[in-house]
């Protein structure tokens, strides 16, 4: 029988033992409160989650893919990560990818028994053909999760760069990853119901790795997002905006660029700042290895 009364995940909040005596108001500030926590105990490994920056960077700079694998909550926050990257930093599907016990079909259904499987992720590694350039980051709030294991392990066998992310001091997937990110925001509102604090510290941990290393790859200029996706209106506009905001231009000045850049916000916002032609500036962004700043020296 598994052990779960030793993890901060599973034990029951002292201040919160009245739960369901609370008025909606009590609960709602009850949560707030403990929501505090979380940003604390993020605070806490700041240092491991640069490093996995780091790392991550690494990755994306070699033509490698961050990959992230969890089961039910964990797995469905490493899959919503993945599917945001592609409109917000446009890249393809592929560089960031989310696995999640059970497959696709898992984030919005249960699947059952497949967290426990040890070989289900390292068939899904196979399968997406995983490479020593590649970052495996693994993702479980127990720290136990038998599926994040066993990817772990193959992806260390395959010489990639690994990385867990739990919510428990000491856990299991951490000592099987090279590096493990543990922030622990202590026991949950709802005993054991880890979709809450541990939830947001796993997605606070995400986006910061994911924005970081797409900045590190020159996907932003300043604060802007230079390789924003123009799939509706919302983003063609924002594309404008965007351009307007680097260049101090007018919008139908964004407008021609962009319609001269083939709709690619980075390079038109390196054909208004110097001046140049869409050509030149494609030429000078692939020379700076995609970053706006070095584009322009």
């Amino acid at each position: 029988m598994i052990d779960l009364s030793r993890l901060t995940t599973e034990a029951r909040n002292p201040d919160t033992m009245q739960l369901d005596e609370m008025t909606p108001l009590e609960i709602a500030q009850t949560m707030n409160r403990e929501d505090e926590n979380v940003v604390s105990a993020v605070k806490d490994v700041l240092l491991e989650i640069a490093t996995a920056i780091t790392w991550a960077t690494e990755s994306l700079s070699a033509g490698g893919r961050i990959i992230y694998i969890g089961a039910g909550t964990s797995g469905r926050l490493g899959v919503l990560d993945a599917v945001e990257c592609p409109p917000t930093f446009g890249v393809s599907p592929e560089v960031v990818v989310g696995l999640i016990a059970g497959g696709s079909g898992a984030f919005v259904k249960a699947v059952e028994g497949a967290e426990d499987s040890m070989t289900l992720c390292e068939e899904e590694l196979k399968k997406i053909h995983l490479q020593a350039k590649d970052i495996v980051i693994g993702l479980a709030a127990s720290g136990r999760t038998p599926y994040v294991i066993g990817g772990l392990r193959y992806a260390k066998a395959v010489g990639c760069k690994t990385v867990a992310i739990a919510c428990n001091k000491g856990s299991e997937v951490g000592v099987e990853a090279q590096l493990a990110i543990e922030p622990t925001p202590g026991p949950e509102v709802l005993t054991g119901s880890t979709r809450l604090k541990a939830g947001t510290a796993q997605k606070m941990v995400l986006n910061m790795i994911s924005t970081g290393s797409m900045v590190g790859i020159g996907k932003a200029y300043q604060n802007l997002m230079v390789d924003v996706k123009q799939s509706n209106e919302k983003l063609v506009i924002r594309a404008q905006n965007i351009t307007m905001t680097a260049t101090d231009c007018t919008r139908e000045e964004a407008k021609e660029a962009l319609d001269k850049a083939d709709g690619h916000v980075k390079t038109a916002i390196v054909m208004i700042l110097t001046n140049c032609d869409a050509s030149t500036a494609k030429e000078k962004i692939s020379r700076a290895g995609g970053k706006i700043h070095q584009a322009m020296k």
